[in-house]
């Protein structure tokens, strides 16, 4: 039997096309690519996260000399949110990505990585975690982490 895969979003084209809160989470997600730790790639992500409670939880991409040793931004955010908030979903988060001081035309995607954390977080929290990626060219809003990583490795009680 064939099965078929298919991934829906929405695309936008300015940042006021988007909602009062996924502005926010813009916004703050650019802030923190500003403050990210960058010396090697120098290529700056900032990610927002939203919680359920309404709490904005921001992170970003921790790099180390031990290459393997960063972090992704959005795995920041979402390991801080965590630990300080963990029984509380996350429900929504903003990933943007900086080179020489300037955001990327194209939205950046989360690493397979991140992708897998961000599944498992959605599975976790009970509810679809909406993905805002944003770029200067194009913006786009993906429903739930699931849509970018459709068969994630979630180990099953």
């Amino acid at each position: 039997m064939k099965r078929a895969l298919q991934i829906r979003f929405n695309e936008y084209d300015r940042l006021d096309e988007l909602s009062e809160i996924q502005v926010t989470l813009v916004n703050r997600a650019i802030e923190a690519a500003k403050s990210a730790y960058a010396p090697y790639s120098n290529y700056y992500v900032g990610a927002a996260v939203l919680l359920g409670n309404g709490e904005i939880i921001t992170g970003n991409n921790q790099e180390n000399a031990a290459y393997p040793s960063g972090l992704c931004a959005e795995r920041v955010a979402i390991f801080y949110a965590g630990s300080q908030y963990p029984d509380i979903p996350v429900t929504s988060i903003a990933i943007v990505a900086m080179q020489e001081g300037s955001i990327q035309d194209d939205p950046v995607t989360p690493c397979g990585g991140c992708r897998q954390v961000l599944c498992e977080k959605e599975a976790q929290g009970g509810t679809p975690i909406e993905m805002i990626l944003y770029g200067n060219k194009k913006i786009q809003v993906i429903q739930r982490a699931t849509d970018l990583l459709p068969l994630p490795f979630i180990l099953r009680k």
